[in-house]
């Protein structure tokens, strides 16, 4: 069986989720009729979104869900920016850079489309966003919409300062939103004691299903939303609600996921022990548990993600690639790397099945690749002399 270790891009659903959510498509019934089977619905409905706000600290009212993290992004980022517009011109949204590609590309098309002017906080080499850049972001607050932050980066794993962001923003008066996509699960994300005003999840990062995910959003908060026709999740999220969907969330969410702090060192420590020339990227404690991430000098990550996953391995490289042509992952260029460091970048996440005999595995095979990876050298560039 394939070692599988890319538990960030998704999980595989915990047995009980996959049991309740089984269970609940065969319920006949609209969450929002009037009638007992719908009404059955809605109480499958209703219990998965208490697990969920339970799990999050957050009031059941306060979950809003959606299709997955993408729209609960686009929601937050979209709804809070067009509402802070109604009695004034705010065009300003603070961001760091590096974030999640659902935020970078939401606020790149409010840019497009809507006017907005894109305020970047810079990254430190951790990956960890700048406290007085973003101070000075605010010093003039009158015209900015929002601030928007990943609770954790989603590629090297840094742990933002989740307070002071919130703090800052709000001291300025202006409204927070969060993407916890990554960091749910992983370590404790708490709503109501973050302080944020706006936080995406998604279930399918946790064990639960693809298909759904949440926008947890304060009561005090106002966003306009994203669809129209029916807006059966106050007024901010139109359409039948996922019952079944909902119910195998709140089973996921409800369920303990096991600290992977011990696996992960046990993998960086033997990295370090058999690639001596790789580079741990990110925090080296502030970190997710479950998150891992190298560069490898002289090699490409896409060939270092082949190499392994013919061997059986399957990692991700956090970098994007377009048209069969290897691009540098924006988060290392963020944090001050060279486009050649930032493009020899493997990614290696740990979840809920994940073993030592994995780790091992991923160990033995990572050497053999680091050479052969080496040998072919990068895109564009003749291949390292002697190597092997």
């Amino acid at each position: 069986m394939p070692v599988y270790l890319d538990h960030a891009a998704t999980t595989p659903m915990l047995p009980a989720a996959l049991a309740e959510y089984t269970r609940a498509l065969s319920v006949v019934g609209n969450p929002a009729s009037i009638h007992s089977a719908g009404q059955g619905a809605r109480t499958t409905l209703e219990t998965g979104r208490e697990r969920v706000a339970r799990s999050l600290g957050a009031d059941p009212v306060e979950v809003v869900f959606t299709s997955g993290g993408t729209e609960s992004v686009n929601l937050g980022v979209k709804g809070l920016y067009w509402a802070r517009q109604r009695d004034a011109r705010r065009p300003r949204v603070v961001v760091p850079a590096g974030e999640h590609h659902a935020t970078v590309d939401t606020v790149e098309w409010l840019a497009r489309h809507e006017g907005a002017v894109v305020d970047v906080v810079p990254l430190d080499e951790r990956g960890r966003l700048d406290l007085v850049a973003l101070k000075a972001a605010l010093a003039d607050p009158a015209d900015v919409a929002l601030v928007t932050f990943l609770w954790a980066n989603n590629e090297v794993g840094t742990i933002q300062p989740v307070a002071d962001v919130v703090r800052l923003a709000h001291a300025a008066g202006v409204p927070v939103h969060c993407d916890a996509v990554s960091a749910f699960g992983q370590v404790p994300v708490d709503f109501h004691s973050s302080g944020v005003d706006a936080m995406s999840v998604s279930a399918h990062k946790i064990g639960g299903p693809v298909g759904i995910g949440a926008l947890v959003l304060s009561r005090t908060a106002v966003v306009e939303p994203l669809l129209h026709g029916g807006g059966q999740q106050r007024q901010v999220r139109s359409g039948t609600q996922d019952a079944a969907a909902a119910a195998a969330f709140g089973v996921a969410a409800s369920a303990p996921h096991p600290d992977l702090t011990p696996l992960r060192q046990a993998l960086v420590a033997g990295v370090a022990e058999r690639v001596p020339t790789a580079v741990l990227r990110g925090d080296p404690v502030d970190r997710l548990p479950g998150n891992a991430h190298f560069t490898f000098p002289g090699c490409e990550g896409d060939s270092l993600l082949f190499l392994l996953d013919a061997a059986g391995v399957a990692v991700s490289t956090g970098s994007a690639c377009q048209a069969g042509v290897p691009e540098p992952s924006h988060v290392l260029l963020a944090m001050g790397l060279s486009e050649e460091t930032a493009r020899g970048a493997l990614r290696i996440t740990l979840g809920h099945t994940s073993t030592a005999d994995d780790v091992t595995a991923f160990l033995d095979a990572l050497p053999d690749a680091v050479r052969r990876a080496t040998r072919a050298g990068m895109a564009g560039h003749a291949p390292a002399i002697g190597a092997r």
